[in-house]
This record gives C-alpha cells, sequence and structure tokens, in this order.
C-alpha cells in the first residue's frame, strides 16, 4: 500500500548508485546535525560562533557568501549543461538558483552582521549546499525518459516555494530592522510570526524546499528536504534556548519554530 502510494508521486528510484547513497547520506548527516545542535553542540555560525576560539575565522560577510554562492553557479550553470530538458527540469534549475540568488542578495544587502564564523564550519557547509544542488539537478537529469508519475505535484510545488521563499525573505527583513545603524547586540525578534515562534525564516526555508521536493518528484529532494527539517528542528530549539537563557523578558509562549507546537 505504501509503495504504492510512493510510486504514485515519486519518478522510480535512479539507475545510479551516486545518488541513492547521496539520498541515504544526506538525510542521515543531516539529521544527525540537527541532534547535536539540540544537544548544544553547534555549527560555529551566526550567535553560535565561539569568539574565544583560536580557529581559523572569517567575517560572517564572506563566510555566508561562500556558504551560498558554489551552489548558486550550479544552478546558474545547469541551464547551459542541460538546456533541453522540459518543464520539471526547469522549474526545478530556476528554484535552485533564485533560492540561492536570493541568499547572496541577502547576505549584499539585508542582513547585519557583526560577527565572524569558523572557516570549519564555512566549509563543509558550503560544500553541502554545493554538492546537494548539484546532486538535485543530477537526480532531475535521471528521470529523462521515465513515465510522469500519475500524481502531478510541480505546479503545487512552485506555489509552495514561491510562498517559502517570500516568507523567508519577508522575515530576513523583519531581522535585519532590529538592529540600527552601529548597534551590535542581538534584540528579541518581533512582528508577524516571530510573535509565536523565535525561527519562522526556518519554516519558511523549509516550506521552500518541500517546494522544490514536490517540483521535482524524485527520491533525493525528499530526502535532502526530509534531513533538513529535521536539522532545522534541532537548530530551532538551540535558538530558542539562546534566547531564553539571554533574555529575561524572552515571552514564555513563543516557540522555537512551529506556532503554537514546537
Amino acid at each position: 500500500m505504501s509503495l504504492t502510494l510512493l510510486q504514485s508521486f515519486l519518478f522510480p528510484p535512479p539507475p545510479s548508485f551516486f545518488v541513492t547513497a547521496m539520498s541515504v547520506i544526506s538525510f542521515a548527516s543531516l539529521t544527525y546535525s540537527g541532534f547535536l545542535e539540540a544537544r548544544g553542540k553547534h555549527l560555529q555560525y551566526s550567535k553560535f560562533c565561539d569568539s574565544k576560539s583560536r580557529q581559523i575565522k572569517v567575517s560572517s560577510k564572506t563566510g555566508m557568501l561562500i556558504l551560498y554562492t558554489p551552489a548558486f553557479l550550479a544552478g546558474v550553470a545547469s541551464f547551459s549543461l542541460f538546456p533541453s530538458e522540459g518543464l520539471r527540469f526547469l522549474l526545478l534549475s530556476s528554484a535552485l538558483t533564485i533560492h540561492f540568488f536570493k541568499r547572496d542578495f541577502e547576505v549584499l544587502f539585508i542582513h547585519k552582521y557583526s560577527g565572524t564564523m569558523v572557516l570549519d564550519s564555512v566549509v563543509p557547509i558550503s560544500l553541502s549546499y554545493f554538492i546537494s544542488t548539484v546532486t538535485m539537478i543530477y537526480a532531475q537529469h535521471l528521470t529523462q525518459g521515465f513515465p510522469e508519475p500519475p500524481i502531478d505535484l510541480k505546479y503545487l510545488g512552485v506555489a509552495l516555494f514561491l510562498v517559502g521563499i517570500i516568507g523567508n525573505f519577508y522575515h530576513h527583513y523583519l531581522l535585519s530592522k532590529l538592529r540600527g545603524k552601529g548597534e551590535k547586540e542581538y534584540k528579541i525578534p518581533k512582528g508577524d510570526l516571530f510573535n509565536l515562534v523565535i525561527c519562522p525564516h526556518y519554516l519558511f526555508e523549509i516550506l521552500g524546499f518541500v517546494g522544490v521536493s514536490f517540483i521535482s518528484q524524485a527520491l533525493y529532494p525528499f530526502a535532502f528536504t526530509l534531513g533538513t527539517t529535521f536539522y532545522l528542528l534541532g537548530r530551532s530549539y538551540a535558538t530558542w534556548n539562546w534566547y531564553i537563557s539571554k533574555f529575561e523578558d524572552f515571552p514564555k509562549d513563543v516557540k522555537a519554530m512551529i506556532p503554537f507546537v514546537f
């Protein structure tokens, strides 16, 4: 029954050991990283960067550009490498390219940075984004010639992706307005979904990747999205704990990522 359900909205598993292995590795590594975040073992960026660490550091703005630019360039390159792959492939490549273009745009023009990032965290995160983007594009390429899934989710996926990316951008914009000129200290975010959860931008990021998975309907994007969900659940829980520890007036009814639930 469950296999029949999966076959109704997924392409058949690709004839590629690489993509199959990456599906397992991405899900497992992201899920484990989320578990570590919840346990207090953080990737060294944003508010969790240890300023006393003697490891090599870069400015937060430089680090974030290193994180996102290779994946953005992979998305751009896909249009030249696979010029005639059909509408679904075009939508997937466009969504991934737009996602990482938005990230670079926010780094350059929206976010206000005050800290540093440990290079040992920057490199694996950047590689993760790049390899995941390349794998999604390659996995979609491998679906060429296979019959379309009986249930077509790509247009629903486009809608979810747009809601996710707009909601994520909007709440990033609200975060950027918390600090005035020259200010570096953290403040309690307020406004719209920040009144309910401390990490609504994570919630919308997940929604955006659900949209990408629906556009693709290949196995790997679903594995990556599920792993990303567990990672961001762990990171949001750590962020929620951080705010509680730093601010005595932090609202007790504000959750981590899912309104009224978590």
